[in-house]
Order: structure tokens, then sequence, then C-alpha cells
């Protein structure tokens, strides 16, 4: 068996599986054309690196996502939202520019 391509797929497959389940109560308003869009470059970018290095592109999504929650814990502690729960949830509406309707 040759694996190709199938390996890196897999791998963002249940990445964007993990970050839906771990980190979608923070994209709940976020338009989804946005949101396709982003996972449209991530696998794009990752596909590209594929033909250019190989498996080694298996890396690059998992190490993005180091600087990436990284980033999102900073910027949660900084703006008083709980980085796991999106808590209080007024609170990060207002800071995304969302309409909160009570």
């Amino acid at each position: 068996m040759n694996a190709g391509l199938e390996i890196e797929l897999a791998e963002l497959l249940l990445l964007q599986l993990f970050a839906f389940v771990l980190f979608g109560r923070f994209e709940v308003e976020t338009h989804a054309a946005r949101r396709i869009i982003k996972w449209f470059v991530i696998y794009g970018i990752t596909v590209g690196i594929y033909y250019w290095l190989g498996h080694w592109a298996a890396l690059v999504p998992v190490l993005a996502v180091i600087p990436g929650s990284i980033y999102h814990v900073v910027w949660c502690k900084k703006n008083g939202i709980h980085p796991l729960k999106a808590t209080p949830r007024k609170k990060y509406y207002q800071l995304r520019g969302w309409k909160w309707e009570e």
C-alpha cells in the first residue's frame, strides 16, 4: 500500500473535527462562507505543501495549531473571556461585534 495525499486529508479532517468541537462556540455568529473559505485555505496550503515537500506537509497544520491556540488563549485572557467556554457570552459577543439578543 502506497499512501499518498490521503494521510494529509485524513489529518485535516480530524483537525477540523476537533477544532469544531473545541472552538465551535467561538464561531457561532461567523458567516458560513467565511468559515468555509478558511478551511479551503487551510486545505489548499496543506495540499500545495504536500506537492512540494511530500508527507512533511502533515506537520504544517499541526504546527499551525500551536501559535493559533496560544494567541487564542492570550486574547481570551486579556479580554476576560474563558478560553474554552467563551463566557461571559454577552461580553464575548460585544468583543466580536455581534448582536446580542436577550
